[in-house]
């Protein structure tokens, strides 16, 4: 299945775009820092698609290949951390604490398991 041309792809995208729209509008003005967030969040989501479509288009190869895909490796990586990081941050002081430690402890389980999957295995 070709999911760069993929209406459900576009759906989503779409359905993403609309919701980000509507928060900053209802946010604006009153809560920067859902803003940021939302922006932040949005723009990494973004270049971890590209990054992604990179990947598969670069395939197997070796030479300058496979440094150029190791570097894009670690552009997903970072950037799902970042992702699990700053939603973390926003969920974990709205539990009661030991949850919230819970949501950090499943985030740095997160990002070691990515790191592990991606570079180790």
């Amino acid at each position: 299945m070709d999911l760069q041309n993929s209406g459900l792809v576009k759906l989503g995208l779409g359905v993403l775009t609309c919701n980000s729209a509507l928060t900053i509008y209802s946010s604006w003005g009153e809560d920067a820092a859902s803003v940021t967030f939302v922006l932040v969040a949005d723009a990494a989501l973004a270049l971890l698609f590209l990054c992604l479509r990179e990947l598969e288009r670069r395939g197997g190869g070796g030479g300058q290949a496979r440094r150029g895909r190791g570097r894009t490796k670690a552009a997903v990586w970072a950037l799902s951390t970042l992702l699990t990081a700053i939603f973390a941050a926003r969920v974990a002081p709205l539990m009661p604490p030991p949850v919230g430690a819970l949501v950090w402890a499943a985030a740095v389980a997160t990002a070691a398991g990515g790191f592990w999957a991606i570079f180790l295995n």
